[in-house]
């Protein structure tokens, strides 16, 4: 199913990608928790959301979606819409609320459905050693997502394989949530060699006092106004958990935690 018809279907607005109409995606997400678009959602996705910020299109684009629709006639702000332009994302807004959305597409996929594409070949580098450092400033909202994206994209310049890229983007992606949201500030080494991708978040926080129960599913400390923009669900850890081949996390209160992750090549 094309971008066209997903507009056509919804009576959608273009607010990015109108060059782009004629891409297809193979599925429809429909979620305000972002933690799950990026534990269960699929490559080639479009999503349905009604969280209006530069959060949900950054998920989407970790994610590997193609698109974002917002429901119920919302709007984003113009760093949004730029970021989706930069990435080559299509987003758009209808009117419709995410129930009426979700069975329009339906309807839709039931009487055309388009097959997922083949994953491209994996592009080896066996001679490219990388080690790269970023910084992640704790409780700056404004620019949660960057960090990953420029990992994100670093990786896919040098050919990595998309579904690693992909995997390693979600990881990083909430282990910079976690950042924003529970400690001072972060500094990120990302390090490629022939045989694995590692990503070591070393973060100056309140530390983890228990880090099993923090590793299970839905336990979270975040505040309501955090969960308001969909994190904090208590997927971060079990997300980078699902999505690395090697995890562990060591931890002091009121000294920090380390979080190393590694995606096998």
């Amino acid at each position: 199913m094309t971008f066209e018809t997903i507009k056509s279907v919804l009576g959608a607005n273009v607010l990015a990608g109108t060059d782009l109409l004629q891409s297809e995606v193979s599925h429809v997400y429909a979620s305000d928790l972002m933690s799950d678009v990026l534990a269960f959602g699929k490559s080639d996705s479009i999503l349905l959301t009604g969280l209006a910020s530069q959060q949900s299109i950054i998920s989407a684009h970790m994610a590997e979606f193609k698109g974002v629709v917002l429901i119920r006639g919302k709007r984003m702000k113009d760093e949004a819409k730029t970021f989706a332009d930069t990435h080559g994302m299509v987003l758009l807004s209808t009117a419709m609320d995410m129930f009426e959305a979700c069975l329009a597409l339906g309807a839709q996929l039931n009487g055309s459905v388009t097959a997922p594409r083949p994953a491209p070949d994996r592009a080896t580098h066996e001679t490219i050693i990388l080690n790269s450092r970023f910084n992640i400033e704790g409780s700056d909202f404004a620019s949660a997502g960057l960090v990953s994206t420029e990992v994100k994209s670093v990786l896919k310049k040098i050919g990595i394989d998309s579904s690693i890229v992909r995997r390693v983007a979600i990881s990083m992606y909430e282990g910079e949530m976690n950042v924003i949201m529970h400690a001072k500030r972060a500094d990120v080494d990302l390090v490629l060699t022939p045989q694995y991708i590692e990503l070591l978040i070393d973060d100056e926080g309140k530390g983890i006092p228990d880090v099993n129960l923090a590793m299970q599913e839905g336990f979270t400390t975040s505040t309501e106004e955090q969960r308001e923009m969909g994190f904090g669900s208590g997927m971060g850890l079990p997300n980078m958990n699902r999505n690395a081949d090697e995890l562990t996390v060591t931890s002091e209160v009121d000294r920090g935690t380390v979080v190393r992750m590694r995606f096998h090549i």
